[in-house]
């Protein structure tokens, strides 16, 4: 009886010495505070808090910001020589004022060009244009940008390149030539290359080879972003694991920079009222497991950037078609926490 009871007391004080878990935190940046930074594309109306209830969403939880439009080249440089800083400018004293890390996007894209540069049709001209304009804006913000997105979009969904302007008239190396402009513009911003349907397996190999070449030729490249615009079903889990690993081992970080969730079948709009309530219940277990698999890999993702704060704001709403209504994102078109943002702080 004797030893029964020393027993009991030596079991009782290696119970009271296990460590219970903690609370689970009430916000996502604090929950993957030790992982992964948490952003938000932002837009006018948000980072001017004219629209403050989703300004007070994007300082609860997030801690960094990307500009969804004001930092394109259409809006910065829509007239040939001449720059217009005002909203850029407001944006990041925005995310400097409020200790947000800021994200600049994008220096290099074939879209949402101003209509002035369709009009060059010779390369050097072409290659000055797009040195100034990098010079001009990374050079603007230097040390107050966290990272450029410096090249957007370059390659198609088998690899080969895509038929933009800057590869018509300046070939493969004008990403070269915007990573190293980019660099010597500002050398203490991140530099990334960013694109959508990173999981296919022709662009994943194409943008792996060509960061094997910059390093190679010692240009520095610090990551690559994920855009993650999915749906509920596609790609797989195992498609997306397989491609961060794949990024993680050539030698950069990986950015899931885009992140938004589709319901809607492709070219269809049949929830114009309301999501129903085992959609909804899909999007979160979706959201779950993403973020489940994010947390896995948080040694090899630097940040996950949401496209958007709230439903109403997604871009979603009107691609394909125009006046499509989609349910894509963490937050409703109220400023309401979907199921989703409990079902991601219950990993913890």
């Amino acid at each position: 009886m004797k030893y029964l009871t020393i027993l009991c007391i030596l079991l009782s004080f290696t119970s009271c010495r296990e460590e219970e878990p903690g609370p689970k935190p009430h916000t996502l940046k604090d929950a993957f505070s030790e992982s992964f930074i948490m952003g938000v594309a932002v837009n006018k109306a948000q980072y001017t808090s004219e629209e403050i209830e989703a300004t007070n969403i994007v300082h609860k939880h997030f801690n960094s910001i990307t500009a969804e439009n004001s930092m394109k080249w259409q809006y910065i440089s829509p007239e040939q020589g001449k720059f217009n800083f005002s909203d850029a400018d407001t944006f990041v004293t925005f995310g400097d004022t409020n200790n947000h890390k800021i994200i600049g996007h994008t220096l290099v894209w074939h879209s949402q060009l101003p209509e002035w540069i369709h009009s060059i049709t010779d390369s050097a001209t072409l290659r000055n244009i797009m040195y100034t304009h990098i010079d001009t804006v990374a050079g603007r913000y230097k040390g107050k940008i966290h990272g450029w997105d410096v090249v957007n979009e370059a390659f198609n969904n088998d690899g080969s390149f895509r038929d933009t302007i800057f590869y018509k008239y300046l070939g493969e190396s004008f990403i070269e030539e915007a990573f190293i402009r980019a660099e010597q513009a500002d050398s203490t911003a991140e530099l990334y290359y960013n694109d959508y349907n990173m999981t296919f397996e022709g662009k994943r190999n194409a943008v792996i080879s060509m960061i094997q070449t910059l390093q190679e030729k010692n240009i520095r490249i610090d990551a690559v972003g994920m855009q993650g615009h999915w749906n509920l079903e596609h790609p797989s889990i195992e498609e997306i694991e397989t491609s961060i690993i794949a990024y993680a081992n050539a030698g950069v970080d990986v950015m899931i920079s885009e992140l938004d969730i589709s319901v809607l079948p492709r070219g269809e709009n049949p929830y114009e009222q309301e999501l129903p309530e085992q959609i909804e219940n899909q999007l979160s277990e979706r959201y779950k497991s993403l973020f489940q698999l994010f947390y896995k890999h948080r040694d090899k993702i630097s940040r996950v950037t949401i496209w958007g704060v709230h439903d109403g704001q997604s871009w979603l709403n009107n691609h394909p078609i125009d006046g499509r209504t989609d349910y894509p994102l963490l937050f409703d078109r109220n400023y309401k926490a979907k199921n989703c943002v409990n079902a991601i702080l219950n990993i913890f």
